[in-house]
């Protein structure tokens, strides 16, 4: 499909993932695995339309005070993610507190951006990632370099936020980056991603009247 125009950043809150699990008989631990399928379809319609940047959401800090079952079943997913990206032409950069015991320390030679392939296209994962983490783990006294402190400061702005599960909220998405970016939700779950779903998104965004406050 062509668009007059694209979004250089979009970020993506692949949300659902348990009630989709639970809506097929599963356990919800069991629909976070489903989810590495979709994100990969994205890629790959992003890399063909030429897409700059793309941030996804992995797991947050506050996600982990869910039962074990399922914070294994996320972080396992993400280093999953990131195994089968390393096959692929991207350059990717973990972002999360490393400090914590629940972060997958498969995934620390990552928090350094890494170039796999032909590095097509940056790539952010974010990955027991937390909004007050972010803004506040490199605080410095000189207030004129905030953006520059930032754990996140890597990360360029958002465009375009597209939210899956039926959700009208951020969770906590980068809130810097995300400051002046336009969101779009889906009601369908994660793991029954559609190419549509996307392409939807990019014809919302094409009718967006893009000012940046000005």
């Amino acid at each position: 499909m062509n668009f007059n125009r694209l979004p250089n950043h979009i970020g993506f809150i692949p949300d659902g993932n348990r009630r989709w699990a639970l809506s097929n008989g599963l356990q919800k631990h069991d629909g976070y695995d489903h989810g590495i399928k979709p994100g990969f379809e994205l890629y790959k319609i992003c890399l063909e339309l030429g897409v700059k940047e793309l941030t996804f959401y992995g797991f947050t800090q506050d996600n982990t005070k869910r039962p074990s079952a399922q914070t294994e079943a996320f972080r396992k997913a993400c280093v999953d993610a990131v195994m089968e990206l390393s096959n692929r032409d991207a350059d990717l950069l973990v972002i999360g507190n490393t400090n914590s015991p629940l972060f997958p320390k498969e995934l620390i030679p990552f928090t350094n951006r890494v170039k796999f392939g032909k590095g097509l296209m940056k790539i952010n994962f974010l990955v027991n990632y937390g909004w007050n983490w972010d803004l506040t783990s490199n605080i410095s006294s000189d207030s004129s370099s905030f953006i520059s402190n930032l754990a996140s400061k890597d990360i360029s702005r958002i465009d375009l936020i597209v939210r899956w599960g039926g959700r009208r909220r951020l969770s906590g998405f980068l809130p810097i980056q995300s400051i002046y970016a336009d969101f779009y939700v889906v009601d369908d779950m994660w793991p029954d991603f559609k190419a549509e779903h996307f392409y939807n998104a990019l014809e919302w965004y094409q009718a967006q009247d893009v000012t940046l406050g000005g």
